[in-house]
């Protein structure tokens, strides 16, 4: 009997792609799936949805719907428009992150009410410096979009592992001594967006992700479905850490999932 799955949400880096190439499991798998509601969730802030639409279709990928693709830098931006209304930020990251807060709020290094790291460039000294005095003089909440120590890279067919948004916060906790307040997997926000925005309830939902601490974690103590896929950072032949919420399915390839669930 195939399980009662209503609605997938798919992590992307390591489930659907490695660097700029596509996993060809991963394009037969997305046809399969066809117009059954599916939406995308990514920890990874620094490409607005737009962009990442049109990264997949340049991989292969039926172009789709921006409005499925939520990242931490929304999720972000949506948390602290919650927190206060024309909310006045100080951010360090990409392109995809300045552009969701400015979608909300406004960007102030004076007098900012949240501090918000992302990834990608942008921290420095100065950066430090400026965020270190919001938060201790001017009583700013520190915010990062996910709490990743490291995520995976490809540079000129090389793969390479770059800090996440978890390293990059860290500077700013340390200089404070402020714990910052996580928004991306395993926090609950992102899920509960890509499930509203799809229509779908959490128990009729499979999270398929790569990442046993944020993807599956997270999606399991919300009462969704987990599929792990060993394509990405946890390799096939890894021990499941113990501590975690066990996955529905712990499988090596989308192929395997495609069988069970279609």
């Amino acid at each position: 009997m195939k399980p009662a799955i209503k609605a997938l949400l798919l992590d992307m880096d390591g489930v659907l792609y490695h660097g700029e190439k596509a996993i060809p499991e991963a394009l037969e798998f997305m046809l399969r799936v066809g117009d059954m509601p599916h939406a995308f969730i990514t920890n990874n802030p620094i490409l607005p949805p737009a962009s990442v639409a049109d990264r997949l279709e340049g991989m292969g990928f039926k172009r789709p719907d921006e409005q499925r693709i939520i990242t931490s830098a929304e999720a972000t931006a949506i948390w602290l428009a919650k927190q206060k209304t024309d909310f006045r930020y100080f951010a360090v990251g990409a392109e995809g992150l300045h552009l969701a807060l400015s979608e909300r709020g406004q960007e102030d290094r004076q007098q900012a009410d949240f501090v918000v790291v992302g990834e990608g460039p942008g921290i420095d000294f100065e950066s430090i410096t400026t965020g270190t005095n919001l938060i201790l003089k001017q009583g700013a909440r520190l915010v990062s979009t996910n709490p990743d120590h490291s995520v995976d890279a490809h540079h000129e067919g090389s793969h390479r592992v770059l800090p996440g948004g978890g390293a990059l916060v860290a500077p700013f906790a340390v200089a404070t001594g402020i714990q910052p307040v996580i928004i991306g997997k395993p926090q609950p926000l992102l899920y509960e967006m890509a499930a509203e925005r799809i229509g779908a309830s959490m128990a009729g939902c499979l999270m398929i992700g790569d990442r046993p601490d944020t993807d599956i974690a997270g999606a399991a103590r919300l009462g969704m479905k987990t599929a792990l896929v060993r394509t990405g950072r946890f390799a096939r032949g890894t021990p499941y850490p113990v501590e975690l919420p066990s996955p529905d399915w712990d499988i090596d390839s989308l192929s395997a999932l495609s069988q069970i669930i279609f």
